[in-house]
């Protein structure tokens, strides 16, 4: 049932968002004369690679910097692909990974090889499921950018203060996956566009409804106030919590 659903929308989708698609990505060619569409190495279900289509929204071979974390403030990210980021445009393309099979539309995001090589064992359970388009924490972390804005190493601070509990939030979501669950991350995503505050609302409704670790409610309430607690990834050796700061309050 959820894979009929996958390709239904997804290929409905491509029909509908072609027209925008196309002017986005001549809207990039135009600047740099490069390819509009950029292809990523993730790793998808049980562990198999596959390439994620987007638009390029930075400058040609943005990748051999070897940052795969996006801030805010980040010098590679062009002047139409800050329109194109903002307007989430660069993410629609990956509707065709979702119609031929390599993910679905909601489920954790992938992740690049060398994120995912650091993974501990219970975070491998994410790769139980296909990658998804939006998750629960596409929801809570929709203005990671802007949390990392200050950052001088964004692969450093990611690990430290995102990856815990995105991994956190996406292993919950395998864990309970339903029908029902995607239906309302999918509302969820869709009014994050316009309502965030009141998207984060509904995620941490979600989390109480499945009973999810104290702890992980918590962080997504700091989050709205614009502060998060640091954790290590869930089953590494240590997990200490520390109160930090961010830039941008929810």
């Amino acid at each position: 049932m959820r894979r009929a659903i996958d390709v239904v929308v997804a290929g409905f989708g491509l029909v509908a968002v072609a027209p925008v698609v196309l002017l986005a990505g001549v809207a990039v060619w135009l600047q740099d004369r490069g390819s509009p569409l950029y292809l990523s190495a993730r790793i998808g279900r049980h562990g198999a690679p596959f390439r994620l289509v987007k638009l390029r929204s930075m400058v040609v071979n943005a990748s051999h910097t070897g940052v795969d974390t996006t801030t805010a403030t980040d010098r590679r990210v062009t002047g139409v692909g800050r329109v194109v980021r903002r307007a989430k445009l660069d993410e629609l393309p990956q509707l065709w990974n979702v119609l031929v099979g390599e993910m679905s539309l909601v489920g954790p995001r992938p992740n690049v090889p060398r994120e995912v090589d650091r993974y501990t064992v219970i975070e491998r359970e994410l790769l139980a499921v296909r990658p998804g388009l939006t998750d629960l924490a596409s929801i809570v972390f929709s203005n990671l950018g802007e949390i990392l804005a200050e950052s001088t190493d964004p692969n450093r601070d990611y690990a430290l203060g995102i990856r815990p509990w995105k991994s956190r939030l996406g292993l919950l979501y395998v864990r309970h996956r339903s029908l029902r669950l995607d239906l309302e991350i999918i509302a969820l995503t869709l009014a994050c566009l316009m309502f965030r505050r009141t998207a984060l609302r509904g995620a941490e409704a979600i989390l109480a409804r499945l009973e999810a670790p104290p702890d992980v409610q918590r962080a997504v309430r700091e989050l709205r106030r614009g502060v998060l607690p640091l954790s290590s990834p869930p089953g590494a050796d240590s997990d200490t919590t520390i109160a930090a700061g961010l830039r941008q309050g929810a």
